[in-house]
């Protein structure tokens, strides 16, 4: 299956499938000398994980990363890195009624008809379970980025299905697990969840990530600029529907006067383009939304067809998150370090040795 790759200087690979015996990535690219163990992966790959709140997926495992390659004596060597990933508690009986039918919303005809045939055990090659990889890839990366240019990634729920939660502080964002940067309410989001869980049915999520400390001049001109390239690996994450870069959409409605992030030896007055211009780093955050599509595996009878055209009801039993939401803000952290870092790489190839005497401004200083 071609689509498994991204990046160009910085390559990772992914493989494997929802209830196959292990998922995995293989990164190409990492530069040597950087010390790399499992314990530098695995917190990262904990927030992911199913089964840690009663609002997410029962599935139970424990995805302990094993780094098969590319580290000798605790350091990175230059070459590839595999990393693996058992699945350990798979419950492929589930699924043994989709086998010839469809679920509505869900990859499963679309995967029939571009190649003949499918694996239906938790979607195969579609899961979600196939952000875990990506998450341990964006760990290796955020590493090295944090150790060469202070960046650090942080993402946070900002709304669920119809709840709006107003950002209050960073610091609630890692005390809940809807990754909500608003601890009075997540109450009322624990009591949406568990009606929604009761009901059968499910809902959406808008994720917002950001990344601090990015240096300038990032990213190519035209056709990989830094948020094109953005765009197109988030979009790559399942149930993805919209990115936004900075103000999003909002930019519609407002003036050049607005928008236009005015600049001073003291730094930007503002951050509405999300730290991109011309598709280069500005220096200044980078900000990105996500709009999550509501699960596509609910319990109530949907209307479908087989494989011979023929009418059918579909009712998806199993273990499955009612808002696949909850769980992304690691993934999208991870997404967005992997695109940063093979910029990063690529810029060093190429403007390593651009000096210009004047510092670069700071960020946003409201």
């Amino acid at each position: 299956m071609s689509g498994s790759t991204l990046g160009h200087f910085f390559c990772v690979t992914n493989f494997g499938e929802s209830h196959g015996p292990a998922i995995g990535c293989v990164i190409d690219g990492c530069p040597p000398g950087m010390a790399l163990s499992e314990a530098d992966i695995q917190p990262d790959l904990d927030r992911r994980k199913p089964g840690t709140s009663r609002h997410v997926t029962q599935r139970q495992e424990a995805d302990q990363v094993q780094i098969l390659s590319g580290v000798f004596e605790g350091k990175t060597t230059g070459t590839p890195i595999a990393l693996l990933i058992q699945n350990t508690d798979q419950r492929s009986k589930d699924y043994a009624n989709l086998l010839d039918t469809f679920r509505p919303g869900h990859a499963d005809y679309t995967y029939w008809r571009k190649y003949g045939l499918r694996d239906p055990r938790g979607g195969g090659r579609a899961s979600a379970r196939l952000t875990a990889p990506m998450v341990a890839a964006g760990a290796v990366a955020k590493k090295w980025l944090h150790e060469k240019h202070g960046m650090r990634f942080e993402a946070w729920m900002a709304q669920l299905g119809e709840i709006e939660i107003p950002f209050e502080s960073a610091e609630h964002i890692h005390a809940n697990p809807f990754f909500a940067p608003n601890i009075s309410i997540v109450p009322l989001l624990e009591a949406t969840m568990d009606a929604l869980r009761k009901s059968g049915d499910s809902v959406g999520a808008k994720i917002v990530c950001r990344a601090r400390n990015v240096p300038p001049g990032l990213g190519e001109p035209l056709f990989d600029k830094l948020d094109a390239d953005i765009a197109h690996v988030m979009m790559g994450i399942n149930a993805v529907k919209g990115v936004e870069i900075g103000d999003g959409f909002a930019v519609v409605a407002q003036r050049g006067s607005e928008h236009g992030d005015e600049l001073s030896a003291q730094g930007f007055a503002s951050n509405h383009a999300g730290g991109v211009l011309g598709g280069i780093s500005t220096g200044q955050d980078l900000i990105v939304t996500l709009a999550i599509k509501p699960t596509s595996s609910i319990r109530l009878p949907r209307q479908s067809i087989d494989r011979h055209n023929q009418p059918t009801s579909v009712e998806t039993h199993g273990r499955h998150d009612p808002c696949v939401g909850i769980r992304a803000a690691p993934i999208a952290e991870a997404m967005l370090a992997l695109v940063v870092m093979d910029h990063a790489l690529r810029q060093r190839a190429q403007c390593g040795d651009v000096a210009i005497d004047v510092p670069a401004i700071p960020g946003h200083r409201a």
